[in-house]
């Protein structure tokens, strides 16, 4: 019987497909799994008994990893669960900047007791007037799961599309239009486009990226949008960008003191995700991925340790050990099995930067203290039996 633990209310049409061996606890503390989506587990004490962390969404701020990667817990998040409703609103944002719809909409409730109302809008309507998108440069930083998306979408509506993206996948690559054409350098994504739409995880390397730098080298009137994360953009280069008129607005799903409010912005209250599908696909993803590893040792979409699947365990034992990527660690992993005259009959070792992940099937169980030498082995931080 597994237990997992929901620290932000999770899309029943995912958490139905948890089977019978499953309990939902309201105790942190009891869980052999968390879900979580928002909550902040930066300042939680995490149980011994916790083994994974998936969270129904793409970023992982709110998680410890260090924390998690030392103690072996494996941190799952759901690529490309959310990315149709980021990309929808990515594009709604662009037709928003484009043309003062927001404003017509104020003024039209402002005018609402007008009996002449209708007449009243044929003359006030030039002031909110803007222009299309058919036709306009639109550079895309980050071509993942929501970029691609983005860029087909915009190249279907007539925009002409530059993506950067030094790392795409090969998934990514095969799902782009031939359309779209590929930068090689963020600088002619900077100085060619009309828009700017900025689609990368926050490191150390992006944090801040657009920047009074960035931000000297594009177009006067440029539209730029983040639904990212909010520290990809310095706010004090962007307020500045906003007065001078050299960005004509910024759209953003992050609502901070600095530009709530700002003229020239428009602030959504993180809606990116915020729709029923989204959060059911999200659900999904997460529950598949937690069940997975909870009763096969399988790693799919894991931010700290390396993806590892040897199926579904038919083995008489399978061990799956966490553990740090260190020289002669299976060496000194088999030496143990070896000792007790357990045989292996089949084993796989991923690493992934600091961390590695070992699943090994034997064909006998085996014992507690063999268990327990594994557990001893200096780099290793979790040893956990699967069957």
């Amino acid at each position: 019987m597994f237990q997992y633990h929901c620290l932000n209310p999770i899309s029943k049409t995912g958490l139905d497909l948890f089977s019978d061996q499953y309990r939902n606890t309201e105790e942190m503390k009891d869980a052999d799994a968390v879900l979580v989506r928002s909550a902040k587990m930066t300042e939680m004490e995490l149980p011994g008994s916790l083994c994974a962390v998936a969270r129904a969404g793409a970023g992982v701020n709110n998680i410890p990893l260090a924390e998690c990667s030392e103690k072996g817990i494996v941190v799952f998040n759901t690529p490309g669960a959310n990315a149709n409703g980021v990309k929808e609103l990515v594009i709604a944002g662009m037709l928003l900047a484009s043309r003062d719809i927001v404003g017509g909409i104020e003024w039209v409730e402002q005018q609402k007791n007008q009996e002449d109302i209708g007449k009243l809008a044929e003359k006030q309507k030039k002031k909110f007037a803007g222009c299309e998108i058919a036709g306009k440069k639109l550079g895309i930083i980050g071509l993942g799961a929501i970029g691609s998306m983005v860029a087909n979408a915009a190249s279907g509506l007539g925009m002409e599309v530059y993506g950067f993206d030094p790392f795409i996948s090969i998934d990514a690559a095969w799902n782009l239009s031939r359309t779209i054409h590929h930068s090689k350098s963020l600088d002619e994504i900077y100085t060619k486009c009309d828009y700017i739409t900025v689609h990368v995880p926050l490191t150390d390397d992006t944090k801040g990226m657009i920047n009074r730098e960035s931000i000297g080298k594009m177009k006067d009137g440029v539209v730029i949008l983040n639904f990212a994360r909010d520290l990809l953009v310095d706010e004090e280069a962007l307020i500045e960008g906003l007065r001078e008129e050299k960005i004509k607005k910024y759209v953003t799903d992050f609502a901070t003191p600095a530009v709530a409010g700002l003229p020239g912005t428009l602030v959504t209250p993180h809606l990116g995700a915020s729709t029923e599908e989204a959060e059911e696909n999200c659900a999904v993803m997460a529950v598949k991925e937690l069940r997975d590893f909870l009763e096969n040792g399988n790693i799919k979409n894991s931010v700290n340790f390396p993806a590892c699947d040897m199926g579904t365990c038919v083995a008489v034992c399978r061990i799956a050990i966490t553990h740090k990527n260190i020289p002669n660690m299976i060496h000194h992993v088999t030496k143990i099995l070896g000792a007790e005259g357990l045989n292996i009959a089949d084993l796989t070792n991923k690493g992934r930067g600091e961390y590695a992940y070992t699943l090994i099937d034997l064909e006998s169980a085996a014992s507690k203290e063999t268990l327990t030498e594994l557990q001893g082995l200096e780099g290793v931080s979790r040893v956990r039996v699967i069957k």
